[in-house]
């Protein structure tokens, strides 16, 4: 998939690039497969903000995606590759032999026409699926479970891969996308292959309206707000800090501080953190 870049006709245009969706199959979405897709603007369940600089946007259907990839050893045939508004990742249109029609993320290199299947004995191929136990080592996998049954979690998103390192016992041994080198029970399911879209990095807004089409709103910096809007803010003019250390909105440190707790058993499958020297 290609970079569009458009004529300098103005400021916005000048910075602009796009996808080239050529790749992609011109129909509308499987309506059967779509479901309705409330914003929350970043509020939780009781109404408030927990995540901030979020509102307004395009509204869309969620495409339910199957990331469990269950139905084992039925081939399906890919039926059409379309665009997703609510991932960075393309997604196939599969039907099976039976008739049944399933969502799943695109990888790299599949195209309308081909096959995939998913189980234990399925070929080593982009697209198929199978759990970690049959999989070799050194290869390369997106939409990893990190608990059987449980659906794909990890390296989902656009050019994203992570490859089997080892396999030992009941646990085999994943390099994510992060660098993170962490330990998976080798029962759960992956996908073969990389998620395609691998341009998606290299795209450019190139304007503001452009990322609140995308749900954003803008975010301001607490040194030029008033003092009981942020720590950082209020004095005269261009003020320091004034205080140890940048900090958030209420109080907590902002650089180098750990934050996550109670995870006890998922920081033992962690072998070697992301940010590691």
């Amino acid at each position: 998939m290609s970079i569009k870049v458009y004529k300098p006709t103005g400021n916005a245009r000048r910075n602009m690039s796009v996808t080239s969706y050529a790749e992609l199959s011109k129909v509308a979405p499987e309506r059967s497969l779509l479901a309705p897709h409330k914003k929350n603007s970043g509020r939780n369940s009781y109404g408030r903000i927990t995540v901030r600089h979020r509102g307004g946007g395009q509204r869309t259907k969620y495409r339910i995606i199957d990331f469990k990839r269950d139905k084992f050893d039925v081939p399906a045939t890919v039926q059409t590759v379309e665009y997703d508004p609510n991932r960075s990742a393309f997604i196939a249109l599969l039907q099976y032999e039976d008739g049944e029609k399933r969502y799943i993320l695109q990888p790299a290199g599949l195209k309308v026409g081909d096959t995939v299947i998913a189980g234990p004995g399925a070929d080593i191929k982009p697209g198929n699926a199978l759990p970690l136990t049959n999989i070799p080592v050194g290869t390369v996998i997106h939409n990893v479970e990190l608990y059987p049954g449980r659906g794909g979690q990890l390296a989902r998103a656009a050019g994203n891969s992570a490859q089997l390192m080892a396999k030992e016992g009941v646990y085999a041994l994943l390099r994510l996308p992060s660098g993170e080198l962490r330990n998976v029970p080798a029962g759960c399911m992956a996908t073969i292959g990389q998620v395609g879209n691998l341009d998606h990095e290299n795209v450019k807004i190139g304007k503001a309206g452009r990322k609140r089409h995308m749900g954003w709103r803008p975010t301001v910096r607490g040194s030029v707000m008033n003092p009981c809007d942020h720590p950082h803010g209020g004095g005269e003019g261009k003020s320091p800090i004034g205080r140890p250390g940048p900090v958030t909105p209420w109080g907590k440190p902002a650089l180098g501080y750990k934050t996550r707790k109670n995870k006890k058993a998922s920081d033992k499958m962690i072998v070697k953190r992301r940010n590691d020297k």
